[in-house]
């Protein structure tokens, strides 16, 4: 501990540096209060200061005090001063003072003053620890809610069709206690393209907190910008994405990148186009043949966003039957897994996903998606959500007469 210890006797100051030195401890001593200025100006670094605040002159005592707290911010006092001169405490204490110590005249303070000083720069250390801990917990609420507002709140859906969607931020547990709710980076978003087709969108960063959710916010921001263009198909939109996203520094630096699901329904046609960049392909439940699966190979899809800016992308089609439900989903919904557990074998997995929505055949579209996040939060086991998690909901169902 670096200890700047000033004090008004010069055999006192001598002692009580050599009773402070015994544990380590890096101490500088002043002895009278004339010598406190010039050592001032000198400046140092240092954890705690000690300072009598029962000088004969009060007020330059106080000087004294004030010039010390302007010199060295945030460095807490103690303060030291005999029985008799205990009313100047409450004084010195409403102006910035750490805490004290009282100097009784067998000088057996010195034998507490280690302590003292310890517990103290303890004390102010947690203190502190905790303002910049709530500052940022601050400013990733902040983050967290302008990541929301990008995921919309209702998705409309064409006629013969509903589509529902929700998004879970991921938690963690902190030393036992509840989960806290970070900032994140997924993404969806549905919307009416201008020749009437359907875009569905699904995406998610890598990482976790406040990077995350800008590299998000950075996606959005281009798809807005050029969702209106002219495209030939979808591995012609995510090529562009990936083109402008590679250029996002916020998005690529530290081996960054974004998983991205893009999807266009022909509703006459009941044709779904879509092309993955490192994102799960979207699962089919049919009603008719009673089939739960991926839309092509578990695997299909390119590089994610933003790691070759020359990346290509595959388009491809599927068939949407009349009856039918297809999820759309970011991997934290399939990650789920107990706490001290990362094995892809414990957790929620593909199987789960699937295995819930044999299960909730027979329930309305918001309850299903109700139904994929309590199965997958169940399998935490209580530990929280790891990751972020998004889920898009699309169901078709055409009534037999």
């Amino acid at each position: 501990m670096r200890i700047l210890a000033i004090w008004d006797n010069e055999a006192e100051c001598d002692l009580v540096s050599m009773y402070l030195g015994i544990d380590g401890n890096e101490v500088t001593s002043v002895a009278g209060v004339k010598q406190v200025e010039l050592r001032l100006e000198e400046g140092g670094e240092f954890d705690i200061i000690l300072m009598p605040i029962d000088l004969p002159e009060p007020e330059a005592g106080f000087a004294v005090f004030k010039r010390i707290l302007e010199k060295f911010p945030g460095i807490p006092i103690v303060g030291a001063c005999q029985p008799a001169e205990v009313f100047r405490i409450v004084r010195f204490m409403a102006n910035g003072m750490s805490a004290y110590v009282i100097r009784d005249a067998g000088g057996d303070y010195m034998f507490m003053l280690q302590a003292i000083l310890d517990s103290t720069v303890d004390a102010v250390r947690a203190a502190r620890e905790e303002q910049i801990s709530a500052k940022l917990r601050e400013e990733v609420e902040s983050v967290r809610k302008l990541q929301e507002s990008v995921i919309p709140q209702h998705l409309e859906a064409p006629h013969g069709y509903k589509i529902v969607g929700r998004y879970e931020p991921s938690q963690i547990r902190v030393l036992g206690g509840s989960p806290v709710t970070m900032a994140g980076g997924d993404y969806y978003d549905v919307f009416t393209l201008p020749d009437g087709k359907i875009a569905l969108i699904v995406g998610d960063a890598s990482g976790h907190g406040m990077k995350a959710a800008m590299s998000i916010m950075t996606m959005h921001t281009l798809m807005r910008m050029i969702r209106t263009q002219k495209y030939n198909d979808t591995s012609h939109f995510v090529q562009v994405i990936n083109q402008q996203l590679y250029e996002q520094a916020i998005v690529n630096e530290e081996g960054g990148f974004i998983t991205l699901l893009y999807a266009i329904l022909d509703v006459e046609k009941q044709e779904l186009q879509w092309t993955s960049a490192g994102h799960p392909p979207p699962i089919l439940q049919n009603y008719e043949t009673g089939e739960v699966g991926f839309l092509g190979d578990e695997d299909a899809g390119g590089l994610p966003l933003a790691v070759i800016e020359e990346a290509e992308y595959e388009t491809y089609h599927s068939h949407i039957p009349n009856n039918i439900r297809m999820l759309m989903f970011t991997d934290g919904l399939e990650e789920a897994f107990p706490a001290g557990s990362t094995s892809k074998h414990n957790q929620f997995g593909n199987d789960g996903i699937m295995q819930t929505l044999r299960q909730s055949k027979n329930l309305n579209l918001d309850d299903v998606l109700q139904k994929l996040f309590d199965d997958s939060n169940a399998y935490t086991k209580g530990s929280g959500r790891h990751d972020d998690t998004s889920v898009v909901l699309l169901e078709r169902f055409e009534k037999k007469s």
